[in-house]
């Protein structure tokens, strides 16, 4: 199994499948509308603003499993997202990150990149940088902010 063949949800609900970022250097991330970190839409956008024609693709995955910061609906959390943040990237129905109920996006980019609590996701906004071929070759804490990943992305989208 590689990341390409793993299906997610649109915020449609409709399901999709990784393999339609192949190619894509992709920086995968879980969000809430509600937490002190939610400012850094501004980043992400400012990255794709920046990367999106050279190959970029960040995924926003919306999840409310941190003390319940994203409690919206999904087209909720994306009118939010879009009217406060601007924000173009593709954006996902929200998942769980961790539990039994977990994305298997999310089991399999804790498998291939362990963080400081092992194979938990601490919080919101945790990153996952994935290059061309589909490895996942970072993980980033929720306090790292995305202008710090800057110089990892562009490295990657010149492979």
């Amino acid at each position: 199994m590689n990341i390409y063949d793993i299906a997610i949800q649109n915020r449609d609900n409709t399901i999709v499948t990784m393999d339609n970022y192949k190619d894509k250097v992709l920086l995968i991330v879980n969000t809430a509308t509600r937490c002190g970190f939610t400012k850094q839409y501004d980043g992400l956008q400012a990255l794709y603003d920046t990367y999106q024609q050279e190959g970029l693709e960040i995924l926003d995955f919306p999840c409310n499993q941190f003390a319940g910061q994203a409690p919206e609906e999904n087209e909720e959390i994306h009118a939010f997202c879009t009217l406060n943040f601007g924000t173009k990237f593709p954006q996902f129905g929200k998942i769980d990150v961790n539990g039994a109920n977990e994305s298997p996006l999310y089991t399999y980019l804790k498998q291939e990149q362990k963080g400081v609590l092992g194979d938990s996701i601490k919080w919101n906004f945790t990153k996952f940088l994935v290059d061309r071929q589909g490895n996942v070759v970072a993980r980033y804490a929720p306090k790292d902010e995305p202008r710090k990943l800057e110089e990892k992305i562009k490295n990657l989208l010149e492979k």
